[in-house]
């Protein structure tokens, strides 16, 4: 096992595995926070390799203990938290690494790549054929010639991808070439011109349509609502493995002695080890899952996640219905979280993750606006009767609060249980033209009846009163048709309803407050497992409901006309009531989109305020609360809800479906929000340079032109029409560099040849002259700006001079000797009348006084401007006293001489390199 420098974290080999370890180092990670340790296997690794690395992961786990998450990936199917790691994304690098080797180089430019970019939200890269059979419609290819990186874009593709791909591009810049290549995107081909003659010269002439895009198989929310847990023992010799329960589970299935499979839809699979598991099983987890994916007829590459006993992963929580932390122990009382927020209310503003985590953005003393959905219009109600909604009715809550100096805005989507489609569809489109008014800077936030916030409940100040029938015919003074029952659910001010329920019995609790109100009087009955807060707030709700009599009733003192309102005597709950344990839940965001009109979505592990794009639609659960997060160019705005319910539905947990669904646009992010990030930027999104104007600012973003205007003035110079069969479309004869893992063999053993290619049976530029130009480059450019030569220019006219000996044809024509003219293989002598092309890069220029020299790559001979002019060796260029001339110049004279060449007829010529 070799460590794996920083610098190359994300760069993975093909035939290796791997082995990372993940410890959180979050401000806001405890101790008991669990680790991850992934074993990832590339596609080309061998059966040892893979056995070596499972010993060296079974090693580790021993070390670490059991609070370490294990997880088996496979190279192109990895786990969202394996893709969380790596940031802008993961390359997969052709072959494998010899053990003296460094797995990443900076500043290598002898390279000629092609990088299949898939730009979903996790990012990949991987190393394709140089050819345009690799390309297609649907994803991204990056041309990475050394110091020119150019992204192409597929037509499919939308502007995220393209975002996401250009941050990954520029990633391999800055960390390979360490910030010196230029980047050049195409978008459009036929408004790239330059770009594509330098495609067209490595790839060669594309003959026929691209591939269409390749639909992603991608897993959908339906899939992995499909769970079942199996438990898995041993019965003598043989291995048991019996299914146990189907969605919905629950926690006490899992019992600390054994170990369980828990099978999300074959998407995944999960090994769960109680603590009192023995060891022997223990070591044996991984063996079992890969056995069960077999046996099931999964793929090889389905994700294995192994988990202990009390370390659980968020992910495995959440499949069942509840979670606590403790089994065993006893609930903590609501009691302290309820002081809590008596005393911390005013800090809700300076503190968003307290907000957060009270589902509070301030006490409720804002402005409220409360509008009833009638005829399908929207209807002021009286601010006497904010508070006295209607079961069978839709309204709209617009609540403004001050921050910072600023007016906030939610607008509350109520919806009673009895209310019609219709209802709530007109309830829908009046809230959106309550948004266009106030220029979309609403947070929406979907309630149901019976579900609502905290927040909510504290606008109303303990005063919420929902009415089964018609609040017109039932309100406080007005007859009613018969004794009415209503149940007090609450113990303060901010967490208070009052329901009207069915007027029977059945209905009553022992653990709450009960108002039963008759023609004569109204019954005040306190249960014996209520508090003294909770008859308080019965004392202040009853003025709202009925102005008759009031008469206290303690449960087991009724009077007869107490049951006689009620139809008589009958079982209720007696039984006191638990306290609700608080949620512990720990949020998860995914990105959402659709596929073949289903719901998939992309968890964003360890996430932060940059993984939100501008592009995206980001959906938030904090299990109490769904957010929907909308990015300012997201295309699809209008299926947030729709999602935010497909979620909930699809649910391996078994999620209420009145789960509040809160719909937040960038910019706009309320406290309650922005408190689940470890740090938030509220000017982030006025930084942010968008993809357009990045790709727009050309040099000054990208780099300088200089490299793309060199190469493309070669690829000119070279005429490849003129080339005789040039008809025939294919890629390049021999890359520079085969793929990156050369890169790393040349570090030990520079290579100074290669092997001949026919230049007349070539479509395309020799790869050298491309590699020749971008290592000149090199030198001329600094950190994406062209910068002077350091070439010792002649005084007097020398731009001029330089100029001229760039583009005279007379140079070619003194270059060229009469006659045949033969090429030297690798190896051979100089002699007269030969000509010597460098094999890797231009010759070394040696300047002495008075004289340049040249040293020829093949045979180390030097060659004077004398012996040039008597036909002597050609060494690919000439320089003499005060013509001095620059690298690149010397390479367009060459690439000159071999076009006259070749067009005089000279057919079949070999290049010694």
């Amino acid at each position: 096992m070799v460590p794996v420098p920083e610098k190359a974290y994300g760069s993975f080999f093909e035939k290796h595995c791997y082995i990372i370890l993940h410890v959180p180092q979050s401000p806001k990670a405890t101790q008991e926070a669990s680790s991850d340790l992934h074993y990832w296997i590339g596609k080309e690794a061998g059966a040892e390799a893979q056995a070596a690395a499972g010993t060296f992961v079974q090693r580790l786990q021993e070390e670490l203990g059991d609070r370490t998450v294990q997880h088996r990936e496979v190279q192109g199917h990895e786990s969202d938290c394996f893709h969380s790691y790596f940031r802008p994304g993961v390359i997969y690098r052709k072959g494998g690494l010899a053990s003296d080797l460094k797995h990443v180089e900076t500043n290598m430019y002898n390279i000629q790549r092609l990088l299949h970019i898939k730009a979903r939200k996790h990012v990949s890269a991987t190393e394709v054929e140089l050819s345009w059979n690799s390309f297609n419609k649907g994803d991204i290819f990056l041309l990475d010639l050394g110091m020119v990186m150019i992204q192409w874009n597929g037509s499919k593709i939308s502007i995220s991808e393209k975002s996401r791909g250009l941050l990954l591009t520029c990633s391999i810049r800055d960390r390979e070439r360490g910030g010196r290549a230029q980047i050049s995107v195409v978008d459009e081909e036929v408004e790239a011109t330059d770009c594509m003659h330098i495609m067209e010269a490595v790839l060669g002439r594309r003959v026929g349509s691209l591939h269409a895009a390749v639909p992603s198989k991608s897993i959908n929310q339906l899939q992995k609502a499909n769970v079942r847990l199996y438990h898995v023992y041993e019965k003598g010799k043989d291995l048991v493995i019996q299914e146990l329960a189907t969605r919905p589970l629950t926690q006490d299935l899992l019992q600390e002695e054994d170990c369980y499979i828990l099978d999300q839809g074959g998407f995944k699979i999960y090994l769960w080890q109680g603590r009192m598991s023995n060891l022997e099983e223990k070591k044996a987890a991984f063996s079992r899952a890969v056995g069960f994916i077999q046996a099931k007829g999964y793929p090889t590459y389905t994700s294995v996640e192994v988990v202990n006993d009390g370390a659980e992963s968020a992910a495995f929580k959440q499949i069942f219905r509840t979670w606590s932390r403790e089994r065993g122990r006893k609930k903590l009382h609501r009691t302290g979280k309820s002081i809590q927020v008596k005393l911390d209310v005013g800090k809700l503003h300076s503190q968003p993750e307290l907000a957060a985590q009270l589902r509070m953005v301030d006490d409720g003393s804002g402005k409220v606006e409360v509008w009833c959905i009638q005829d399908s219009c929207r209807q002021p109600v009286d601010s006497k009767q904010h508070g006295q909604l209607c079961s069978n009715n839709c309204y709209l809550v617009l609540y403004t609060y001050q921050k910072l100096g600023r007016s906030q805005y939610i607008l509350y989507l109520w919806q009673g249980h009895q209310a019609t489609a219709e209802e709530t569809k007109a309830l829908n489109c009046n809230a959106e033209e309550l948004d266009h008014m106030y220029q979309g800077s609403l947070v929406r936030e979907y309630v149901t009846m019976g579900s609502e916030p905290p927040h909510f409940l504290a606008i109303f100040q303990g005063q919420l009163v929902v009415f089964q029938g018609s609040t017109e015919h039932n309100r406080k003074g007005q007859p009613a048709s018969g004794p009415r029952l209503f149940h007090v659910q609450g113990s303060e001010s901010c967490d208070t309803r009052t329901m009207e329920v069915p007027a029977r019995a059945s209905s009553l609790n022992s653990s709450d407050v009960f108002l039963l109100v008759t023609a004569g009087v109204c019954y005040l009955w306190f249960g014996k497992g209520c508090n003294g807060d909770q008859r308080e707030m019965a004392r202040t709700v009853v003025t709202f409901i009925s102005s008759n009599d009031k008469e206290m009733v303690l449960e087991g003192q009724e009077p007869p006309n107490f049951w006689e309102a009620l139809g008589g005597r009958a079982p209720y709950p007696s039984s006191k009531r638990l306290p609700e344990e608080a949620a512990s839940s720990q949020p998860r965001l995914f990105e959402c989109c659709s596929q073949a009109g289903c719901l998939v979505l992309t968890e964003v592990v360890f996430f932060s305020q940059g993984d939100l794009d501008k592009y995206d639609i980001m959906l938030l659960d904090t299990w109490q609360e769904i957010f929907l997060w909308l990015g300012a160019a997201a295309s699809e705005q209008k299926e947030a809800v729709a999602w935010g319910q497909e979620y909930l539905k699809t649910h391996p947990a078994g999620r209420s479906l009145a789960t509040p669904i809160v719909l937040v646009k960038q910019g706009h992010e309320p406290p309650t929000f922005t408190g689940w990030f470890s740090t938030w930027d509220p000017y982030k999104w006025s930084n942010n340079q968008p993809y357009e104007e990045v790709v727009e600012g050309g040099i000054s973003c990208l780099g300088a032109d200089s490299a793309i205007s060199g190469i493309t003035a070669e690829v000119n110079n070279f005429q490849l029409s003129q080339w005789p069969g040039v008809s025939r479309a294919g890629p390049t004869a021999l890359p520079a560099v085969r793929d990156t893992q050369d890169i790393s063999e040349m570090e030990l053993e520079p290579r100074v040849g290669g092997r001949s290619v026919s230049l007349a049976d070539s479509g395309s530029l020799p790869p050298e002259r491309l590699s020749s130009i971008s290592q000149t480059l090199t030198s001329e450019t600094s950190l994406g700006r062209p910068r002077r030569s350091s070439t010792a220019w002649p005084s007097g006219s020398s731009s001029r001079r330089k100029r001229s000996w760039a583009s005279s044809e007379s140079w070619g024509a003194l270059l060229t000797p009469p006659g045949p003219l033969p090429f030297a293989n690798k190896g051979e002598p100089c002699a007269p009348g030969v000509v010597h092309v460098p094999s890797d890069a231009i010759p070394q220029w040696v300047p002495s006084p008075g004289v340049g020299l040249w040293v020829c790559f093949c045979c180390s001979l030097q060659t004077t401007p004398r012996s040039m002019e008597e036909g002597h060796a050609l060494h690919g260029g000439f320089s003499g006293p005060g013509k001095e001339t620059t690298r690149l110049s010397l390479i367009a004279i060459f690439i000159k001489t071999l076009d006259l060449t070749l067009a005089r007829g000279r057919r079949g010529l070999q290049c010694c390199c």
